[in-house]
């Protein structure tokens, strides 16, 4: 396991998900409108908890940035690849269903911090 690299990355990716959660809390709508889904202000609440969830992965990246339990870290970064890979196969569901090609570009950026998490968590000979 590559413990400095896998730290810079979850402190990066703490930045990234933090910065997402202040915009889908303070501008809800600003983010999916940007892969062509309008939200109405009554379905804001969607937003409300993917920004809920996004608070509680970077609470998870900065504090696991700090950390250097084996254990510890790959279960964070098994986390995050859980979370990302999940959100780029219903991404792609939401794209199929009729969202813009748009929201590819965020596949391929969940897709890089999957390979990402895993390439540095994983086992060295």
């Amino acid at each position: 396991m590559n413990h400095q690299g896998l730290r810079a990355l979850l402190v990066v990716h703490g930045c990234i998900t933090l910065a997402a959660a202040i915009v889908l809390a303070v501008a809800p709508g600003l983010i999916p409108g940007l892969v062509g889904i309008q939200l109405e202000p009554s379905a804001y609440v969607l937003a409300y908890l993917f920004a809920g969830a996004e608070f509680g992965l970077a609470v998870l990246s900065f504090g696991g940035s700090r950390l250097s339990d084996v254990r510890a870290l790959r279960l964070i970064a098994w986390s995050c690849i859980a979370f990302h890979g999940s959100s780029g196969v219903l991404e792609v569901v939401a794209y199929a269903q009729g969202a813009s090609a748009a929201i590819l570009a965020n596949v391929v950026a969940r897709a890089v911090i999957v390979g990402l998490f895993a390439w540095l968590s994983r086992d060295r000979a």
